[in-house]
């Protein structure tokens, strides 16, 4: 019990130790953790698919380790430039994501992968704009809400900038499609909004608009409405609309509390699709069990409320920092959210979405972009703690 409470105290108790000199070593040490998680379970989750083809065993192994050095090469970039270089190209920044997005419609440009057209082919890799909006959509609303004061008499002067990057983000993420990073990117976006002090008459109206647009979203698309059916009551169609679903709640069932043990799995045998992807929750939940789907939880929490909570406040105390309290909050928020929204459709409480498992999905778009957001987080806590000794900032 007393190394437990030195855990628990270490993790949640706001007291800086000789490891939090330069960065929190909280997120540090959570993200280290769901990388070396992601690394084992990415190898145990392909093994049989990469076996079956061409390739080696180790295959996407050394395909995601390879992206987890890029991710953090990057991500070291990434900290080396100070926060106020983010604020001062946030228009750009949102500019440049949003031409990204455009490319990826361009036929011969867009790479077309299970039926979206996603990517940007570079040569054997490839560049996933979507998980570009993610970061853009944090970095400009953060920047244009953190000096405005903004009124609904001046509706269409201080509210249309946001609207407007938002709509153009939307609108280019369904026509991919990718319905779940455009429910990411809103979810961020309101979040961003409420933390900022904007109307709440706004938020609400906002709000209940995107709820009214997923739901009509859905409705107009066939493949859309047999996913949300399939969703619903995935056993009616178990070998159709309700395949992937019912694998994925096999493999969670299969593993239990304790799990069958690290590469027992059967549902990576080629029955669950995207096992070692967008569902390696569900491999992770039968090798592991729910003790190792609660620890992947605990982990994203820390992340959240060391960000959300302990970062961005410190900023707000500190003079002019506002903006980089709300990107902090917005960078956290997405991660957890995120993460929710895969345990959610894995676990069959949410409709298929698409997104995968930050630090931990195979995926090289997904981790270089989690990294360099990870990096911003980071500096962001290594500016204050400069500031808060006297010492000036660049």
């Amino acid at each position: 019990m007393k190394i437990l409470n030195k855990i628990v105290k270490w993790f949640f108790i706001d007291s800086e130790t000789k490891y939090d000199s330069i960065c929190d070593s909280k997120i540090i040490f959570s993200v280290i953790l769901l990388m070396a998680i992601g690394l084992i379970m990415v190898y145990s989750a392909s093994i049989a698919y990469a076996s079956s083809g061409s390739h080696s065993e180790y295959y996407f192994f050394i395909r995601h380790l390879g992206s987890i050095i890029i991710g953090v090469l990057a991500g070291i970039l990434a900290f080396n430039q100070p926060t106020a270089f983010w604020k001062a190209n946030a228009t750009k920044i949102a500019i440049i994501v949003a031409l990204f997005l455009m490319m990826v419609l361009i036929p011969h440009v867009g790479r077309v992968v299970n039926g979206s057209r996603r990517w940007i082919g570079l040569g054997s890799v490839g560049l996933q704009p979507s998980e570009l909006s993610k970061l853009g959509i944090v970095i400009y609303l953060s920047y244009y809400l953190c000096d405005r004061s903004l009124s609904l008499r001046r509706f269409f002067s201080d509210y249309g900038p946001v609207l407007l990057l938002i709509g153009v983000y939307t609108v280019l993420l369904l026509l991919e499609p990718d319905m779940g990073t455009a429910t990411v990117v809103f979810i961020i976006s309101l979040s961003v909004f409420y933390m900022s002090n904007m109307s709440r008459k706004f938020i609400i109206t906002l709000a209940a608009l995107g709820v009214i647009g997923f739901v009509l979203l859905v409705a107009v698309e066939p493949y859309r409405v047999r996913r949300f059916l399939g969703f619903i009551d995935p056993w009616q169609d178990a070998l159709g609309k309700g395949y992937q679903l019912t694998h994925s709640l096999l493999a969670v069932g299969h593993g239990g509390w304790l799990g069958v043990g690290l590469g027992n799995s059967i549902e990576k045998l080629f029955y669950l699709p995207e096992a070692h992807t967008d569902f390696i929750l569900a491999i992770i939940a039968e090798e592991t069990g729910m003790l190792g789907v609660g620890v992947i939880l605990l982990l994203f929490w820390i992340i959240f409320y060391r960000g959300f909570t302990v970062i961005a406040t410190e900023s707000r105390y500190l003079m002019n920092r506002r903006f980089q309290a709300l990107v902090a909050q917005g960078i956290s928020v997405w991660f957890l959210v995120q993460a929710l929204i895969n345990i959610g459709v894995t676990i069959g409480i949410l409709p298929t979405k698409g997104l995968t498992l930050p630090f931990i999905s195979y995926g090289g778009s997904s981790i270089l972009i989690n990294c360099i957001a990870l990096a911003i987080l980071l500096k962001i806590d290594y500016e204050n703690k400069k500031l808060k000794r006297g010492i000036e900032i660049d």
